[in-house]
């Protein structure tokens, strides 16, 4: 199985003209993604590559297609007005790739999706895949095995070094999820790990998160109270000081609050398996799994 994507997902894409948003739509297509259309205000009607029709509004597509996913590739000062957009128009889940959305614009629209049933993934995230199924993002799909392990990362390119390790080690994922590192998110840990129990054929869930915040932290607290999986983590940036911002924008350690080893000690002690070196990951994942 896998969550919130599958190989039923009909997806589009808000932005498929420009540049990141033509070149990933095309990757996704490639991968076996179900593209159902594009929108760009002002090309309705236009054709994507010779076969994918491009509307003016997200409603015209969902009326049009049925999509129910949609994956956003618009500059940040347009990125807010596309999530609500696709909100409206009923898509169920948005995968929000664009960065340096101001913060304050994410945090109205989070509050907005709490009350509508639409789930969004980012911002500033790589999106989602379940492998041999669908990939919305930019994921690299060929690094991606079908298999029992789930993936939720702050940090796109620690994603693909776990999922990389564990697919050569002969296992694979179910679904791995970028969920970004921006300080205001659609999806938590906590979110997708609810998701994961629900899964009956992911065995296990690797937590690959880093500096900054206290999202580990409450994550640390729910998997001790109602995760019956067992759990890989690792956390980025221990050598990290404080005040000083690490790469993504959510990642800074303030009042010495959000420590590499204050997360770590609340995962260990919440009986997470705690990696201190990304290079552990697959042969933990492996080590575990035998023993289940």
């Amino acid at each position: 199985m896998s969550i919130l994507i599958d190989q039923h997902s009909k997806v589009i894409v808000q932005g498929i003209t420009g540049k990141e948003g033509s070149f990933h739509t095309l990757q996704m297509i490639e991968y076996g993604t179900k593209i159902v259309g594009g929108v760009t205000p002002g090309k309705g009607g236009q054709l994507f590559d010779n076969k994918i029709t491009i509307y003016n509004t997200v409603k015209d597509v969902v009326k049009e297609t049925g999509a129910n996913v949609s994956a956003i590739f618009v500059p940040p000062s347009f990125a807010a007005d596309a999530v609500y957009e696709a909100a409206e128009a009923g898509i169920d889940t948005i995968v929000c790739i664009s960065e340096g959305i101001p913060a304050l614009d994410m945090l109205k629209v989070y509050h907005h999706l709490q009350s509508t049933h639409t789930r969004m993934i980012g911002p500033n995230c790589p999106g989602i895949i379940s492998p041999g199924k669908c990939k919305v993002g930019i994921m690299p799909g060929f690094i991606h095995r079908e298999g029992t392990v789930g993936v939720i990362s702050r940090s796109g390119t620690l994603t693909y070094e776990a999922v990389d390790q564990i697919t050569r080690i002969g296992l694979g994922q179910s679904t791995c999820i970028g969920i970004g590192g921006d300080p205001v998110i659609g999806t938590r840990f906590t979110d997708a790990l609810k998701l994961f129990k629900k899964d009956d054929e992911t065995e296990l869930v690797v937590l690959i998160g880093e500096i900054g915040g206290t999202d580990e932290e409450e994550a640390a607290s729910w998997i001790k109270e109602h995760f019956n999986k067992p759990v890989v983590a690792f956390i980025a940036g221990q050598t990290a000081p404080p005040g000083r911002r690490m790469g993504h924008a959510g990642a800074i350690i303030s009042g010495g609050k959000g420590t590499a080893k204050e997360k770590m000690k609340a995962l260990e002690n919440a009986g997470i398996t705690v990696c201190n070196s990304p290079a552990e990951i697959g042969k933990t994942v492996s080590d575990i799994l035998k023993k289940v």
